[in-house]
């Protein structure tokens, strides 16, 4: 059976152009990076540092040095929350909000409780979208720092993040952007939203596991402590103290994931070279069809429907639970999430146990869309 992919928003499938780039390192300039005075360790430092200058393009950074590499969003997340911890007092207030992947719940829950912080959350409506006079109501001068995601993994909706961020400023609060969901199919420009920080994962992008950036603000970063101690982010080392080297490395504790970054560089110059107006207008289409052609089997229960929405659509079938569909449509070969995404509070917010998720990409067509309905189709009448 051919395979249909639409689990994009757990992680997309790499261009060959991302594979060629891994083994390309590993076979011809495999070396540690900026400690080496040998050839092919500065070879490697340069193929490294390279992606950090064209990320920096990527998300219009003002600095290099404004751009980590991470593993990932969840390491970006827990990075700043750790760091936070020297900033907050009890009676201050964390905010996320109600569409939250656990990653952007969980590390905040966790400095709440070191510093006797109190969680807000931005609730939602029936259609999966943040309501914002709540929010207004909810923002003052004791919230220090708002973290939301950009675009939610379990229901596609794009969040207002421009108007959060400068409410929040007002406040004089900080905001961090969970972009994980969003930078597949949209390229953030970081100073012209404002926000403090801006994190996302390379294997969501088309590049490999274990990669990722976290955008900061210099002065953020500057006053932040390190998060973890080692090698590469010193400047010297005794044992009656040590001094921390500058940025970005002050963050980089450790060999990082060399091919990693290197390679995540590869994947965002693919996708610049697709255009990502061509991957959002391509993507929109497939949505529009995708939704509309879904909508014509009976019992379907769309969730999340929020006007402004990207490539994920949610759903369930009336009396079914989803696993038991996610099972049958997979064994026709297509893939797709059934559960509650990681983002257990949203559907605690629906009242249901998970939904079925397909997530489409620019390579995804509207032919594969058809062989889900069929499937979904199919697996209704073996279930009902």
């Amino acid at each position: 059976i051919p395979l249909v992919y639409f689990d994009n928003a757990a992680t997309s499938q790499k261009p060959q152009v991302v594979i060629d780039a891994i083994s390309k390192y590993y076979t011809t300039i495999n070396a540690n990076i900026h400690r080496g005075v040998h050839t092919l360790s500065q070879l490697a430092t340069d193929a490294y540092e390279v992606p950090r200058q064209s990320i920096q393009r990527h998300i219009n950074a003002k600095h290099t040095h404004e751009v980590l590499f991470t593993s990932g969003t969840t390491h970006g997340i827990n990075l700043v929350a750790s760091g936070f911890t020297q900033f907050l007092k009890p009676g201050d207030y964390v905010m996320v909000s109600a569409m939250e992947h656990h990653s952007n719940i969980v590390p905040w829950q966790m400095l709440c409780e070191r510093t006797g912080a109190n969680l807000h959350v931005i609730p939602m409506n029936e259609k999966g979208e943040l309501i914002m006079e709540e929010f207004d109501k909810l923002i003052s001068e004791k919230t220090k720092i708002v973290s939301v995601n950009h675009i939610s993994n379990a229901l596609g909706t794009i969040n207002p993040i421009k108007y959060i961020i400068d409410k929040a400023h007002a406040v004089g609060a900080a905001v961090f952007i969970d972009g994980a969901q969003a930078a597949p199919h949209i390229r953030p420009d970081v100073q012209a939203l404002d926000c403090d920080f801006y994190a996302f994962s390379g294997h969501k992008t088309c590049g490999p596991t274990g990669s990722g950036v976290l955008y900061g603000k210099e002065e953020w970063l500057e006053k932040l402590p390190p998060y973890q101690g080692g090698g590469e982010m010193i400047k010297e080392v005794t044992f009656e103290k040590t001094t921390y080297a500058g940025l970005p490395h002050k963050f980089e504790a450790g060999t990082p994931h060399i091919a990693g970054g290197i390679v995540l560089g590869t994947a965002i110059d693919y996708l610049n070279g697709v255009g990502f107006d061509n991957i959002a207008a391509y993507e929109h289409t497939l949505l529009e069809y995708g939704t509309q052609k879904l909508l014509e089997i009976d019992g379907m229960e769309l969730v999340g429907t929020a006007a402004e929405k990207t490539s994920v659509i949610s759903f369930n079938l009336k009396g079914i639970h989803p696993y038991d569909v996610g099972t049958l449509v997979d064994k026709m070969g297509i893939a797709v999430r059934t559960g509650h995404h990681c983002a257990q509070p949203v559907m605690n917010a629906f009242c249901i146990p998970g939904t079925i998720r397909a997530s489409f990409a620019f390579y995804n067509t509207v032919e594969e869309i058809d062989a889900l309905v069929t499937a979904v189709k199919k697996a209704q009448m073996m279930l009902s």
